[in-house]
């Protein structure tokens, strides 16, 4: 097994590569704890506590509460939203 590769042994692409993937991986985590947050629990499969420390495992737990964590009930979507569903017409006077 080699040694791990330090910031200076690492070309221009790869570092480019570490960043973004970090970058992605930090907003994923804010917005699984920004929906936690703001989401009523009963919308929420199980307890929000366990979501958030779940949320902080490299990409996979904020996948994982976006695709497992929240409740999808056709009565919990906002109705007045747009693109909720509701087939009604949209016009402008």
């Amino acid at each position: 097994m080699g040694r791990k590769k330090s910031w200076r042994d690492m070309t221009k692409g790869q570092r480019i590569m570490l960043l973004a993937s970090g970058a992605v991986n930090m907003a994923l985590l804010g917005a699984a704890q920004r929906s936690i947050g703001k989401t009523p629990d009963e919308q929420i499969r199980g307890k929000k506590a366990i979501w958030r420390g779940v949320s902080f495992i490299n990409f996979f737990g904020p996948v994982s509460y976006f695709l497992f964590g929240r409740r999808r009930d056709a009565g919990s979507r906002d109705s007045g939203s747009v693109g909720s569903g509701t087939g009604a017409p949209v016009t402008k006077v």
